[in-house]
């Protein structure tokens, strides 16, 4: 009986499994691609009904065998029947049931045959639909026919084709063109309804600043030593961060700020980009980068933006909602970012695997990058056609999504970092405890050191040196046996050496690196290289691929005049001394100079907390690449009867250059404010860079749509013989000796790099707040 009961306690579980899987399959009815693989299923589902029937019949005949042998006699003859019969004597009520359960399958297998009829019935008619699917002759998609072409041939090479219902069928290809992508139109018989509805925005809410980190330290993890470094600079700098939100958040008085969801993707730490900066955190690597994304997220969170890090490939693609596949496909839902912070490495593989929501998506990414993508290397065609092409430029975005370490070139945003500062107290104490012949190199590899010899003796004959350089047992053969080498010191103890020495010494790498900018914030005068011929992609390895001419020529040269740039040209003495270290005489008179020399700790207010976070504030409020639309070109010929609006510029009271008239109506979508325009001519070896800076100004590339009109020409009494639109990431400009001018064809290559000894530019320069060349006076 048991037994019995057992084999029809399984056989209705079974049955109802096969039921229950069959009818509340996730895939019936979501898509019509599926209907033939549900249809077979139901096929099989009466099939088993049936088999079930079966089953149940066969047991209770085989019941009723036993039933039979219990009034047989002659069962019970014999020393071998030692078994108790009274096991295998069915009770009534349990055949009873069995017949009622055998009767219910029966009711259940008519009603699901039923069912799977009509289904059948339906599934010909879908069947036929699909079948008389043709390729629409639509000219508002013309590139319908070409792509169910490729997918005819090519919709197995991802399985997220399958995963959205193609099934290699021509309507599959036609639907998922049509709903999934957008080159087809939609299908008549289609029910658009049926579609999913995008999710309601979220509310909007407002951002308020925050007081405490502890919960961004949670948001950025745990398992890389990058991660450790990262979050031990955050805690270490957390009152400075704090008092920096504080005294922002009074000079913004109240103003109103949408909280923004913003992804922050670091892309070199993912172990798919090889990750080479984690395990040398600890080995004295280079640690620019890891400082200034730490930086990066403090600011981010102290503003009171909603963040997700992310620092692995599988992360990115969750939170993203990449199908599974290989990235052909576009993302299942949109994308629930305002912004997304990312590197190079990152950038890449949100192309790889956003498929063509990448295109549409894009302009929502900033992109951290040390230094910097010029125009001319982020067209794509033009850098091909022109030979700017690199390892990392041509990705069409506009050039101030891309940001920078340090404000080499305005075409670029200026993202930053922070650098320690220090109270009256602590200031007070550097200058009465200085050592004035103690020096400390810049340099923690010892292959920095290699070859650095001969200005080490002449160092050596007036200070004391003291080196960083990162060794486990051995000390490094490199550095010389007169400097004292601490090892790798931790941070604090790094900062405390600075305190108390008087020269910083870099010996011509890294390149604009953070620490030159910490020593001279903590009293310290910076000596560094003078490059003699400039380092370039033409004459060192490092700078090889850099999708930036660094301003050096019209053509695709990157060139660097010294170690540090930004401290040569926005510092300068005496806080920063660039000599020519194959001249022992220069060197030497340097060293004796900066000794005799008083200097004051110094800290731009731009790598200030304050300063980074008024400058991210701006930024994220006033920087829209999703909604800006590019201006129209004008027409190739001009009728006469053509007039063109008068032009919103205006002769400055001493006739040298044009500003924004008075009388002109304000653009409410132009950031920064129009007011702050200046438009000069520069001379034809001059960058726009170069020409804006000698007049104290900084050159603004967004402006650059208000000059590129052949009436400004006009107004600067500049003759144009002709004037033609070209692609040309030095127009707008003027050939003087034969009376040519040019416009910018590609608004993408308005650029402030790059000069021409053929052509006079037409540059937009704009004032700039003290301290902060990022913003313009009236910016914030």
């Amino acid at each position: 009986r048991i037994f019995v009961l057992g084999i029809g306690f399984f056989t209705l579980c079974f049955l109802m499994t096969s039921l229950g899987g069959q009818f509340s399959a996730k895939r019936l009815g979501d898509s019509p691609f599926t209907i033939r693989t549900e249809v077979m299923g139901a096929l099989e589902s009466r099939g088993v009904l049936r088999r079930m029937s079966d089953m149940l019949e066969m047991l209770m005949k085989r019941m009723d065998i036993l039933a039979r042998l219990e009034n047989s006699t002659d069962f019970h003859k014999g020393d071998e029947a030692r078994f108790p019969l009274d096991r295998f004597q069915p009770a009534a009520g349990l055949m009873e049931r069995i017949q009622a359960i055998a009767q219910n399958v029966s009711d259940i297998a008519i009603k699901v045959d039923q069912i799977l009829r009509n289904s059948l019935l339906n599934g010909k008619v879908m069947e036929g639909r699909r079948d008389q699917c043709e390729v629409p002759r639509d000219p508002k998609y013309p590139d319908c026919a070409g792509k169910v072409e490729w997918m005819r041939a090519r919709w197995t090479s991802d399985p997220c084709y399958a995963f959205f219902g193609v099934d290699g069928t021509e309507c599959s290809f036609l639907i998922y063109l049509s709903e999934v992508e957008w080159f087809c139109p939609p299908l008549p018989w289609r029910n658009q309804t049926a579609a999913a509805p995008s999710p309601p925005p979220l509310p909007r809410v407002q951002a308020a600043f925050r007081s405490d980190l502890a919960h961004l330290l949670e948001l950025i993890g745990t398992g890389k030593e990058s991660l450790s470094f990262m979050k031990k600079r955050i805690r270490h700098l957390a009152q400075q961060w704090l008092g920096g939100a504080r005294r922002l958040e009074q000079k913004l008085k109240g103003r109103q700020r949408d909280q923004k969801h913003i992804l922050i993707h670091i892309g070199f730490l993912t172990e798919e980009s090889g990750d080479v900066f984690s395990p040398r955190v600890l080995k004295g690597g280079p640690l620019g980068e890891m400082v200034q994304w730490a930086d990066i997220l403090a600011a981010l969170f102290l503003l009171g933006h909603s963040l997700r890090v992310t620092v692995s490939l599988k992360e990115l693609q969750s939170h993203l909602g990449v199908p599974p596949g290989r990235g052909n496909c576009p993302l299942t839902s949109p994308l629930p970012f305002d912004l997304i912070y990312t590197d190079y490495h990152g950038l890449q593989q949100m192309k790889q695997h956003m498929g063509l929501s990448f295109k549409k998506y894009r302009c929502r990414v900033r992109v951290i990058d040390t230094f910097g993508t010029e125009p001319a290397y982020n067209h794509e065609e033009y850098a091909t056609l022109r030979g700017y092409r690199t390892n990392w430029g041509y990705w069409n975005l506009q050039p101030t999504q891309f940001m920078t370490m340090f404000p080499h070139t305005p075409d670029n945003s200026f993202m930053g970092f922070v650098s320690e500062e220090l109270n009256q107290t602590e200031r007070q104490f550097i200058k009465s405890n200085k050592v004035s012949s103690m020096a400390v190199v810049y340099g923690k590899e010892a292959s920095i050191w290699k070859g650095k010899e001969k200005f080490l003796a002449i160092l050596n004959k007036y200070m004391e040196i003291h080196g960083t350089v990162y060794y486990e047992t051995q000390r490094p053969p490199e550095v010389p046996a007169f400097v004292k080498n601490h090892g790798l010191l931790p941070q604090h103890e790094f900062q405390q050496l600075l305190r108390k020495a008087k020269l910083f010494i870099g010996f011509g790498f890294p390149y604009e690196g953070p620490a030159p900018l910490e020593a001279i914030a903590n009293g310290c005068v910076f000596l560094q290289a003078r490059f003699n011929p400039p380092h370039s992609s033409l004459n060192h390895e490092f700078f090889r691929g850099k999708p930036t001419s660094r301003e050096a020529t019209g053509t695709a040269v990157f060139q660097v005049s010294s170690q540090h740039p930004y401290a040569e040209d926005f510092i300068g003495k005496p806080h920063v001394w660039t000599v020519d270290y194959n001249n022992s005489e220069e060197f030497e008179a340097a060293v004796k100079t900066i000794m005799r020399t008083q200097v004051d700790p110094y800290l731009p207010y731009e790598y200030t907390c304050e300063g980074m976070l008024e400058r991210i504030h701006a930024y994220i409020q006033h920087q829209d690449f999703c909604t800006t639309p590019s201006p129209p070109l004008p027409p190739k010929t001009k009728s006469p009867a053509m007039q063109s609006p008068p032009s919103p510029l205006a002769l400055s009271p001493n006739a040298t250059h044009l500003v924004w008239s008075p009388s002109a109506s304000r653009d409410p979508q132009a950031w920064p404010p129009v007011e702050s325009l200046q438009v000069w001519v520069s001379e034809p070896q001059h960058t726009c860079t170069e020409t804006c800076r000698r007049r104290g100004l900084v050159c603004e590339p967004t402006f650059f749509r208000f000059l590129n009109k052949e009436e400004v020409f006009l107004q600067l009494s500049i003759t144009c013989d002709s004037t033609e639109y070209e692609m040309n990431h030095l127009y707008p400009a003027v050939a003087e000796n034969v009376h040519e001018c040019y416009l910018q064809k590609e608004p993408l290559l308005f650029s402030c790099a790059g000069y021409n000894t053929k052509y006079r530019r037409l540059c937009p320069c704009r004032d700039y707040r003290p301290g902060q060349v990022a913003l313009c006076r009236d910016c914030l």
